[in-house]
């Protein structure tokens, strides 16, 4: 592909609701050391959805358009000339965040804490749904042949979610406790069978969610119910067997939900461990006396680190985790913005966008 006759038509946010269709110039190399890789896939995260419907996350606030997207896969058309782990025409997952590589974090092994990371649709910067993108080489990871671009595109909440598992240090034979059973979620349960968890419990509000987890990765599945934190956490432990070992060795939160948060802390063992990697309000009321009383060692979790899209690529590969059937349907790029809703509206589980380059840039249905 000649980058310079292609399109480089990106999906940009104004304010909320607002968005455009516009072409850009496409990006040049800036260092000797990046690569240009033309965007074949993006998936929609609740993140994206977010700064659609509001504008903001946090203190990160859209003043300026953006494009939006980090969840993507492309090919490579153009290296640096200090370049020699890719070549053109290779195919990649994309990290979307760039550490400043020189602070203690950085230094330290943490660059997903980096404060200087520039990360792909966190204002001020642009994200991935558009014809091209310019990143560091080190942070684009090769797909092995037989992995697709679609599979590439779900490398990076897939990493995610190994990150989380990652935190909890979850070994063979533990028990797992998910709560929430969203794309995040379903991945955690699914990296937490891998690493070889051998009861893991997916929690929900919504029963479908919990029948597609039991057929991808649960042993047990809870629906929660209206009742007190403490009650959901003893139907989870009676339910999943987990009462005589005095509940869960690992609590994962991923929905971010207060009442879930709640629960966790009740569900979890006696010196088990507790790992927060979903974000909601940023003040809720934490069950203190639980985890003081039980030394309940707890975590938090945020994107990714050293390794994560590494291993994130080899649980695909090697069939551990099979984010194909997350995808629910497949659109144009000119869809853009009514996969924003279908998402908003719960209606997928995980929808990719082609890109504006991509040949089958068609609507495709994929089968669960």
């Amino acid at each position: 592909m000649d980058p310079k006759s292609a399109s480089n038509l990106s999906f940009i946010l104004n304010r909320p609701h607002d968005v455009q269709f516009s072409d850009r110039p496409v990006p040049a190399i800036q260092s000797p050391h990046d690569v240009l890789v033309a965007v074949n896939y993006t998936g929609i995260c609740g993140s994206d959805v977010h700064y659609w419907e509001h504008g903001a996350i946090g203190h990160f606030v859209v003043k300026d358009p953006m494009v939006l997207g980090h969840e993507s896969s492309g090919t490579v058309v153009q290296v640096g000339s200090a370049v020699s782990a890719l070549k053109v025409g290779d195919r990649v997952a994309l990290e979307p965040g760039y550490p400043c590589r020189h602070c203690g974090p950085c230094l330290g092994g943490h660059y997903n804490l980096c404060p200087d990371m520039r990360f792909a649709a966190t204002p001020p910067y642009d994200g991935t749904l558009t014809g091209f993108w310019t990143s560091p080489a080190d942070f684009c990871y090769r797909l092995p042949d037989h992995v697709s671009l679609q599979e590439g595109a779900l490398i990076e909440p897939l990493a995610v979610a190994v990150h989380i598992v990652r935190q909890a240090t979850v070994t063979p034979g533990q028990s797992v406790v998910v709560m929430g059973a969203g794309p995040v979620g379903l991945l955690c349960a699914a990296v937490a069978r891998a690493f070889g968890a051998s009861t893991v419990v997916s929690v929900d509000i919504v029963e479908s969610k919990l029948a597609f987890a039991r057929s991808f990765c649960a042993t047990h599945t809870y629906l929660s119910q209206r009742v007190a934190p403490d009650q959901n956490a003893a139907n989870i432990r009676r339910e999943a067997g987990l009462d005589a070992a005095g509940g869960a060795d690992v609590v994962i939160d991923a929905s971010g939900a207060e009442p879930s948060i709640q629960a966790s802390l009740h569900v979890v063992r006696t010196g088990g461990t507790y790992v927060q990697g979903g974000m909601g309000r940023p003040d809720i009321t934490f069950p203190i006396m639980a985890l003081c009383l039980k030394e309940v060692t707890a975590k938090g979790s945020f994107r990714y680190g050293s390794g994560d899209y590494k291993l994130a690529v080899e649980l695909v590969a090697t069939g551990k985790v099979d984010v194909k059937r997350l995808i629910s349907s497949v659109v144009a790029f000119a869809e853009a913005e009514d996969a924003f809703k279908k998402v908003k509206q719960g209606e997928v589980i995980k929808i990719l966008i082609a890109g504006p380059n991509e040949e089958s840039a068609v609507t495709v249905p994929v089968a669960a």
